[in-house]
């Protein structure tokens, strides 16, 4: 297999056959983000990806059971090639039961929703995708290149698809100023789709990246371990989901917040209320840059 630049997945990802089947993101320009800079984003040719996925087969055998493709929003490649890849997938390893990739709601939206059946057929299962925020001028103050509407239209489209959705909403984004409004407004958008999955990430200030020169600058209030708290807590309060699984499975997080919506609110909300008596001293430093 070859590998070109740092290779991102997701935690839930750590058991995954990784096999690029893009290069960098083309978006590439919200403020938070480090990853990807320097790259110029490439489709990989659908000869190469099956290339190095028969490597794969002859090193490890057929005994692999998933697979993600990265790298940002894999989602961007044509259906056909897509469909490809993963059927060829498929043959080579029976025993695959699952083939993920990044896509965020601009580029799942280009899909119709025919397409995204056809990539479910193909044997896509989940799609990760970074909605970051709910709401629209926090979105808009991140260059994140997407709106509410947009998150709620690709995750409707991918929810008629089969195909499952595991949504991140990244705590503190919004900063002190709209602190608010990121959880509640985010809160809304998730609602009216249910995505399988929310999985909490918070804000930390990486260095080069536009955000970080804001926040030093003092022109962004990062939030303090009990802000976010709070914050996480009113997004949990608001969320209108049917049977959507809330997972806390970053290391920048300050506590685990795991459940099903709304099945386990009550113990969610009581879990943040006990972190909460805890002195702030108690958790990370807000700022530290790298986890």
């Amino acid at each position: 297999m070859r590998y070109e630049g740092t290779v991102y997945r997701p935690p839930s990802e750590a058991n995954s056959l990784l096999i690029q089947a893009t290069i960098g993101c083309p978006h590439n320009k919200c403020t938070f983000c480090s990853m990807y800079k320097g790259t110029k984003f490439r489709l990989r040719s659908v000869e190469e990806i099956k290339e190095d996925l028969t490597a794969a087969r002859h090193y490890y055998g057929d005994f692999i059971s998933s697979i993600f493709f990265p790298d940002g929003n894999t989602i961007i490649m044509k259906t056909d090639q897509l469909q490809d890849i993963f059927t060829y997938a498929k043959e080579l390893f029976p025993n695959l039961k699952r083939i993920t990739v990044y896509g965020s709601a601009r580029y799942i939206n280009k899909k119709s929703e025919a397409e995204l059946i056809r990539l479910k057929e193909a044997g896509l299962t989940r799609v990760h995708t970074g909605m970051e925020s709910g709401d629209n001028e926090t979105l808009k103050r991140i260059n994140k290149g997407t709106t509410a509407d947009d998150i709620i239209a690709a995750g409707l489209k991918l929810k008629a698809a089969g195909i499952q959705t595991s949504e991140y909403y990244l705590t503190g984004i919004g900063g002190v100023e709209r602190t608010k409004e990121h959880a509640v407004n985010s809160a809304k958008a998730l609602s009216a789709f249910s995505p399988d999955f929310i999985r909490i990430r918070t804000y930390v200030p990486v260095p080069g990246t536009p955000l970080y020169e804001d926040y030093r600058s003092g022109i962004f209030q990062l939030l303090s371990p009990h802000q976010a708290l709070r914050e996480i807590r009113l997004l949990v309060e608001n969320l209108q989901c049917d049977q959507s699984v809330v997972l806390s499975d970053h290391v920048a997080n300050y506590w685990d917040v795991n459940g099903v919506i709304p099945n386990d609110r009550e113990i969610m909300l009581a879990g943040i209320d006990e972190a909460l008596t805890y002195d702030e001293s108690s958790f990370r430093p807000a700022h530290i840059s790298r986890l």
